[in-house]
């Protein structure tokens, strides 16, 4: 589905991303793991053309996604992403907030994007919310709208960044258990995360980095219990350790 090939970012003078090579499979979960500031979040920003790169290739459907020339509204249309901040209009109900891109950039029937719409709510539990405003609803509720409005758009690719990190803890399960139920149902997904024992449960494999550099890629089982490198181990503790 998706190749990666020496990717390198900087901003200015400071490299973000250095030599990244990955491959992800059709129906694969990758769950990216490491310390804040690695450069888990721009990696995702890269794939979904929301930050240039200055090297390497991103392999997608036959083309190649670094080059400066791609269509990203397009590509976007196929690699949804959900942010950390929902992004919700605020002006507009949850029906609209979903229907804008189907209708506006797909050119799809209301009635057939609508009904898709209803039925992805009732999917997670919000259908009697779709003529709610955002101010009217809560931080894990507004996060699972965010993904149906992704959904919607029938994404081949999902990408996740830290769409827990500001739920608080009461809510941060509802919407783990939205992104679970897509993995069952065979989407392919990367998942930025802070949330272990979710990335453990979900993840078909474990991408650590550090220092804007892949140090390990293993099973969510070996990572977990025997890294192969001493920075994932201390990784781990370190983790542990806040736990206690």
């Amino acid at each position: 589905m998706l190749e990666i090939e020496g990717l390198e970012k900087s901003f200015g003078d400071r490299k973000v991303l250095e030599g990244i090579n990955l491959q992800v499979g059709k129906g694969e979960v990758i769950v990216i793991l490491g310390p804040s500031g690695c450069g888990k979040s721009t990696f995702l920003r890269c794939l979904n053309g929301l930050e240039p790169v200055q090297a390497g290739r991103i392999h997608y459907r036959s083309q190649d996604l670094a080059k400066p020339d791609v269509d990203f509204r397009e590509v976007r249309q196929h690699i949804g992403m959900v942010f950390q901040n929902y992004e919700l209009f605020p002006h507009m109900t949850v029906i609209e907030n979903i229907l804008l891109g189907p209708l506006k950039v797909q050119k799809r029937s209301r009635d057939e994007a609508q009904r898709q719409a209803e039925q992805l709510l009732e999917r997670v539990g919000l259908l009697d919310r779709k003529d709610a405003y955002p101010r009217q609803l809560s931080g894990g509720q507004k996060q699972r709208i965010a993904i149906v409005r992704a959904l919607c758009m029938n994404p081949e690719i999902m990408l996740f960044d830290e769409v827990t990190a500001s739920l608080d803890p009461e809510m941060v399960r509802e919407v783990l258990e939205v992104i679970l139920g897509l993995a069952k149902q065979g989407m392919t997904m990367l998942i930025v995360t802070h949330e272990m024992g979710f990335a453990r449960s979900v993840g078909d494999r474990i991408v650590f980095m550090d220092q804007g550099k892949i140090c390990e890629i293993s099973s969510p089982e070996q990572f977990f219990t025997s890294p192969s490198t001493e920075r994932a181990q201390h990784f781990l503790d370190i983790f542990q350790y806040d736990k206690l």
